[in-house]
C-alpha cells in the first residue's frame, strides 16, 4: 500500500524470505547441546577470517567490546592517546574512553566524510599509541598513509569496520590491513545478527590469544586461572550460527545495496542534493546512503509527514557531546565535521528495500526540492 510508512531500515521482508533457513540455524544450535562456546562460534570465526583472508578471528558480544578488547590486546594503556574522528558513532570513542585512553580527533574529508589522513601526523605526540580510522558509511579510509605513520612512529593501527563489511580499497578488503580490525554485527549492519555481536580480526597470533583471554574473564581455558583480568564478552551460539548463514549471503546483500544506491544516484540527479561521493579506488557497500542539503531538518519533517522516515548519522559530533566535554574540544575546532553535521542525513537503505518504496522516496524528495 502506498500509505505504508517507509522506514530508514527494516528487516521484516528479508526475514520472511530467509525465515526457514534462520529457524534451521536456531534449531541446529538448540539440538547441539552447547549454547555457549560451541561449534557454531568456532565455525563462524573460521569462516569470517577466511572471507577476509586473515588468519585469526575472535568473536565477542558486540561491536563496542570488539573495539575495547582490541585496544587492550594491542597494548593501549590508560593515558595513551588514540587518534580518530568525531564524525562516527559514539561507541568508537566510548571504547577508547573505556580503556582509559584519550581520544584525539582529526577532521574529515569534505567530500567523503572519511578521516582526513593528511591531518593525522600533526596530531601525533609522544603519548600517541594507536591510530583508529573509521571506515564510515560503507567505504574505506585510505590506510596507506596511516600504515606509513604507524611504521614511522611505532604506533598500532586498529580499523573500525563496523560499517564496512565487504568494502574494499584497491582490492584490499576492510579489516585485513591493520594490526587488528573490529566489527559489529548489530542488526542494521551490512552483515547483521538478530541481536548483538562483534568480532576482531588480526594477523598477529599473540594479539589473538590476548583477545581470547580478555573475552573470557582473562582465563586461558575454561574455569582455569585469571592471568590478566578480562571480561565476559562471548558471542552466543545462536547469533554465531545465524551469522554463518548470513555470511553466505553477504555478497548478495552488498550487490542489492549497490543497486539501490545506483537508483538513488540516478533518481536524485539535478535536485541540488549532494549524494555520496566515492573515494578513488573504493568499492562502497552502502551501509548508509548519506546525502547532504542545507535545508536538512525541513526535509526530514516534510518526508516524515509523507510517511517516510529518514535518519541523521551523525547529528552531534562526538566532541560536542556533554559526556566528552572533558576533552576540551570547543566548537569550531573541527570545522568540516561540524559543518556537515548540520546538513547530512540518511535515506532508507537495506537489501529488501523495494523499487516501489524507493520510488516513493525519490519522488517525494524531487517534489520537495523542486519547491
Amino acid at each position: 500500500m502506498t500509505d505504508e510508512t517507509i522506514r530508514v531500515w527494516d528487516y521484516l521482508a528479508e526475514y520472511e524470505r530467509e525465515r526457514e533457513d534462520l529457524m534451521g540455524a536456531v534449531d541446529t544450535v538448540f539440538r547441539s547441546g552447547r549454547l555457549v562456546f560451541g561449534d557454531s562460534m568456532r565455525a563462524f570465526e573460521e569462516e569470517f577470517a577466511a572471507y577476509h583472508d586473515v588468519p585469526h578471528c575472535v568473536s565477542v558480544d558486540n561491536g563496542t567490546n570488539a573495539l575495547k578488547l582490541a585496544l587492550q590486546a594491542l597494548g593501549v594503556k590508560p593515558g595513551d592517546e588514540v587518534i580518530t574522528v568525531s564524525n562516527t558513532a559514539a561507541p568508537t570513542v566510548v571504547a577508547i574512553d573505556a580503556v582509559g585512553a584519550v581520544p584525539v580527533f582529526v577532521d574529515v574529508d569534505p567530500d567523503t566524510y572519511l578521516m582526513d589522513t593528511a591531518a593525522v601526523e600533526a596530531a601525533v605526540t609522544p603519548r600517541t599509541s594507536c591510530l583508529l580510522p573509521v571506515h564510515l558509511y560503507g567505504q574505506c579510509v585510505d590506510l596507506a598513509p596511516l600504515e606509513a605513520l604507524a611504521d614511522a612512529y611505532g604506533l598500532r593501527l586498529l580499523e573500525d569496520c563496523a560499517q564496512a563489511h565487504g568494502a574494499r580499497r584497491h582490492g584490499r578488503i576492510a579489516g585485513s590491513a591493520g594490526h587488528a580490525a573490529a566489527f559489529s554485527f548489530y542488526p542494521t549492519k551490512v552483515l547483521g545478527a538478530y541481536g548483538d555481536g562483534g568480532a576482531v580480526l588480526t594477523s598477529d597470533p599473540e594479539v589473538a590469544e590476548r583477545l581470547r583471554r580478555l573475552r573470557y574473564y582473562g582465563m586461558a581455558e575454561r574455569y582455569y586461572v585469571v592471568e590478566t583480568p578480562g571480561h565476559n564478552s562471548r558471542l552466543d551460539e545462536v547469533q554465531a550460527e545465524i551469522l554463518r548463514h548470513k555470511l553466505r549471503r553477504l555478497d548478495g546483500y552488498i550487490a542489492a545495496r549497490r543497486a539501490i544506491a545506483d537508483r538513488y544516484a540516478e533518481g536524485l540527479a539535478g535536485t541540488g542534493l549532494t549524494t555520496p561521493r566515492l573515494a578513488p579506488g573504493n568499492d562502497h557497500v552502502y551501509y548508509l546512503y548519506v546525502v547532504r542539503h542545507p535545508c536538512r531538518d525541513d526535509i526530514l519533517r516534510a518526508l516524515a509527514a509523507r510517511g517516510i522516515e529518514l535518519n541523521v548519522s551523525y547529528r552531534w559530533p562526538v566532541h560536542t557531546m556533554s559526556g566528552f566535554r572533558h576533552l576540551g574540544r570547543k566548537p569550531g575546532t573541527l570545522p568540516v565535521t561540524e559543518a556537515m553535521a548540520e546538513e547530512i542525513f540518511s535515506l532508507p537503505m537495506y537489501p529488501s528495500l523495494g523499487a516501489a518504496a524507493q520510488g516513493r522516496v525519490i519522488t517525494a524528495l524531487r517534489e520537495l526540492l523542486a519547491e
